[in-house]
């Protein structure tokens, strides 16, 4: 009995039992012909698992299936899709999980990761230049509400004939609290910059400082002294609006670099792997994907960006007021062809032939572009923004047809029209009409 007493069996109270079960029967007792139905009252082991026990003679032996991984598993079906993101370099898993979560996976964020540890080698090498760490220096620290920091981004966009094309991105992030906002344009000129520091101003409030580079739209250059020569329109801009900027060093993140790290994550995050249909499309989902990057905890704040936000920045920030100075900005000016068309964002729109004016202001939301007079007293027309590179006509662009030219001085000229006479005919001489006397 010392061979069933070894470590090989199922378990100790197994052995225990049948030890027991000798004891009690003496030399009548066989292995072979152990009886099952009390050893199962004594172990509470089911009878079932008791006779495959009994046929590898009470060992424990590994399962038939050990070392196999089922072949139908919860990624089935997206796996392609997390491929396609670590060949382009892709490997944050939480970006990966987001991406196959809106073609419906229902798994969880660990199997994302094991997948994501488990081919690594579809990940292309990175090559990386080392630099020194350079001195130590202290990072620009604000009050809350007092300064927002704003700057472009830029990224390559591939259209469906496989032209590219590049896209420019506005971020505005709270110096204080991180709460940001981002918004893409078709390209970073001024009245853009306007647009975006409007809506972000929206979103966020108006801060008392502004921290943003030295771009061209912004400042000129600056005098002997060293103080900055305004842009004349930025100028005006931060009258209007109720504003101060302050301009930081090139290539000194110790100042600005919370939003340089806001437009890293955007490319890395965001816009990883992203497919959009158009602008309107695009602006949309950054606006619900800032509203979900204000709402988590960060770690560096040791709190959730809205709650600081609305709670110690909003007590020093103003609300923008959209009157009509600000219309002005928010909607930019466009001269019309001779045409009648006028460009917005690289398309072409149609104006009404009725407007005698040169000049236009134009608004898009969303899908719809709303053009108005240059002194928005008359909403002119309204497209539906496609997105296509035709031309987007409207109703009664053109003239008639056949012009017809109308006097330019008053009429003084008199002549006078006389009555048609009808002409005589041939057979009125004869009188048909008369009776013929027989005599005659």
């Amino acid at each position: 009995m010392k061979d069933f007493l070894s470590n090989d069996f199922a378990n100790q109270s197994l052995a225990q039992a049948i030890e027991e079960m000798k004891s009690i029967q003496g030399n009548d007792f066989s292995i072979d012909n152990i009886n099952l139905a009390e050893l199962e009252r004594r172990t509470g082991i089911s009878r079932q698992r008791l006779r495959t026990l009994k046929a590898n003679g009470f060992k424990l032996v590994p399962h038939g299936r050990t070392g196999q991984s089922n072949q139908i598993t919860v990624l089935d079906g997206y796996t392609a899709i997390i491929d396609n993101l670590l060949k382009q370099g892709i490997t944050n898993s939480s970006v990966c999980y987001e991406r196959i979560k809106e073609h419906g996976y229902t798994g969880s964020l660990s199997t994302v990761k094991r997948y994501i540890k488990s081919h690594e080698h579809l990940v292309p090498a990175k090559r990386q230049l080392v630099h020194p760490q350079g001195s130590r220096g202290h990072r620009f620290v604000t009050e809350p509400g007092e300064s927002f920091q704003m700057d472009w981004g830029f990224v390559k966009v591939i259209d469906p004939y496989g032209q590219e094309f590049t896209a420019a991105c506005f971020a505005m992030i709270c110096h204080h609290c991180s709460e940001c906002y981002v918004e893409f344009f078709p390209n970073a000129r001024q009245e853009n910059l306007f647009i975006g520091m409007l809506h972000g101003f929206a979103f966020m409030g108006i801060p008392k400082y502004i921290l943003t580079d030295n771009m061209k739209s912004v400042v000129i250059r600056r005098d002997i002294e060293g103080h900055p020569i305004w842009q004349k329109d930025y100028e005006a801009f931060m009258g209007t609006v109720g504003f101060q900027t302050k301009l930081c060093r090139p290539r000194h993140p110790f100042t600005k670099g919370k939003v340089e790290r806001l437009v890293r994550h955007v490319k890395s995050n965001f816009l990883a792997g992203r497919q959009f249909y158009n602008y309107s499309d695009l602006n949309e989902a950054a606006l619900q994907w800032c509203i979900s990057h204000n709402s988590r905890f960060n770690s560096s704040l040791d709190d959730i960006p809205d709650n600081v936000h609305n709670t110690a920045c909003a007590a020093n920030l103003k609300s923008l007021t959209e009157d009509g100075s600000i219309m002005y900005y928010l909607c930019p000016e466009r001269r019309i062809s001779f045409d009648g068309f006028i460009n917005y964002e690289g398309r072409r729109f149609g104006v009404p032939y009725s407007y005698q004016h040169k000049t236009v202001r134009v608004h898009r939301q969303r899908n719809m572009l709303y053009i108005y007079s240059s002194d928005f007293q008359e909403l002119l027309t309204v497209h539906d923004v496609t997105w296509s590179k035709r031309d987007r006509y409207c109703s009664n662009q053109f003239p008639p047809l056949n012009p017809e030219e109308y006097p330019t001085a008053p009429v003084t000229t008199v002549v006078r029209q006389l009555e048609h006479e009808a002409p005589a005919l041939g057979f009125e001489k004869f009188n048909f009409g008369e009776e013929v006397s027989d005599n005659e």
